[in-house]
């Protein structure tokens, strides 16, 4: 699309890759402008939204918008050469960056939490994690199953912006894996969407998953805290476990025990009978994460801070599982190898075809 909303194509671009973080096809809840992991927002309300918009469509080419945190704040004048945009987001001084003080800057409306891409208005869905996520699963295959995750079994948990790529991530190392998502309506989409194969119940889900020629990527609709101790008393057994859910936002992102995906949104964060669900979930399912550690299963944790969380809840065994990070992603980085992404900012198709075929032209494979 060749209309301009903007004064120039530097500022349109922003626009266009700002609108696309929220657009329902890519947002994990654009309505609250939350593009994904847990509350990972594009921008601080829907007035903030406004402004920025504004901001954008008159910014000229020698100025370059200011945004703090989900805010327009300043348009400087600058040069054609500077960046059209300059975003910073979530900055809190170390003595107050706990997660209570950054809560009461959010509630007064004086920051937000981004995620990484959210706030950059650079999310591209779960495609973008896409190619680390394989990666990260290849990794697994090299250090521990010669390479492959051909007859492995994956169990996870996880099904969002980011965790929708994990079937995909296992399946192309040549596993299969069962995954849990709590919110039926977000393992339907990704089932829509392609990333996974099957959503089912307990019963269902478990029987495809250990059918060697069923399903690659299966979505059983539960409860991570009540499904993943269920397996371990049941006795599935998995090769690989790990976890991906917004453990790294407990109050808002993990869902307890006993509640449904919208019970848990709807939840009053500050209550004290919450916060322990919240916990005792969370720490139920770190202990049967540590049952298949002892099991002789590959356990790590993907980067969500399950570990602790649960650690500070007195399940001091909980760093005894390994964080994917020393385990995995330093030596793929070592290794040259990282996420990247590009945008094909007219939004045609037969543009974004020519800027894939100069890629693999330039790496060399088709």
């Amino acid at each position: 699309m060749s209309e301009l909303r903007c004064q120039g194509w530097e500022a349109e671009g922003a626009l266009r890759c700002l609108l696309n973080n929220l657009d329902p096809a890519v947002a994990e809840d654009p309505d609250a402008l939350v593009v994904y992991g847990g509350r990972g927002k594009a921008a601080r309300s829907p007035e903030a939204l406004a402004g920025i918009v504004s901001a954008l469509e008159r910014l000229g080419s020698d100025e370059t918008l200011v945004v703090q945190s989900g805010k327009a704040v300043a348009v400087l004048p600058t040069h054609e050469d500077a960046p059209r945009v300059l975003i910073s987001t979530a900055m809190v001084v170390p003595e107050w960056s706990d997660q209570d003080s950054f809560r009461r800057l959010e509630d007064a409306g004086l920051t937000m939490y981004g995620q990484m891409t959210a706030a950059g208005w650079f999310y591209i869905g779960t495609q973008g994690i896409l190619g680390f996520t394989y990666e990260t699963f290849r990794a697994v295959a090299g250090n521990h199953f010669d390479g492959s995750l051909a007859g492995r079994r994956v169990l996870t948990a996880g099904l969002g912006g980011m965790g929708g790529a994990q079937g995909f991530g296992v399946g192309l190392n040549g596993g299969r894996a069962l995954i849990v998502e709590v919110d039926p309506a977000r393992a339907e989409r990704r089932l829509a969407d392609g990333w996974v194969d099957l959503v089912a119940g307990y019963d269902e889900a478990l029987t495809a998953h250990l059918d060697p020629e069923g399903p690659v990527a299966v979505a059983l609709v539960g409860n991570a805290a009540d499904v993943v101790p269920r397996l371990l008393a049941d006795g599935a057994e998995f090769d690989v476990v790990t976890d991906q859910t917004a453990a790294h936002d407990p109050l808002r992102g993990y869902v307890p025990r006993g509640l449904t995906a919208e019970d848990a949104r709807a939840a009053n964060t500050e209550d004290a009978a919450f916060q322990r669900a919240v916990y005792d979930s969370l720490t139920a399912h770190v202990e049967a994460l540590l049952g298949y550690k002892e099991r002789g299963a590959v356990v790590f944790e993907y980067g969500n801070g399950l570990r602790a969380q649960a650690a500070a809840q007195g399940l001091g065994a909980a760093m005894e599982i390994p964080g994917f990070v020393a385990e995995y992603v330093r030596p793929i980085l070592a290794r040259g190898v990282g996420p990247f992404r590009w945008i094909c900012v007219s939004g045609d198709p037969a543009d974004l075809r020519r800027s894939e075929d100069v890629l693999m032209g330039v790496i060399g494979s088709d």
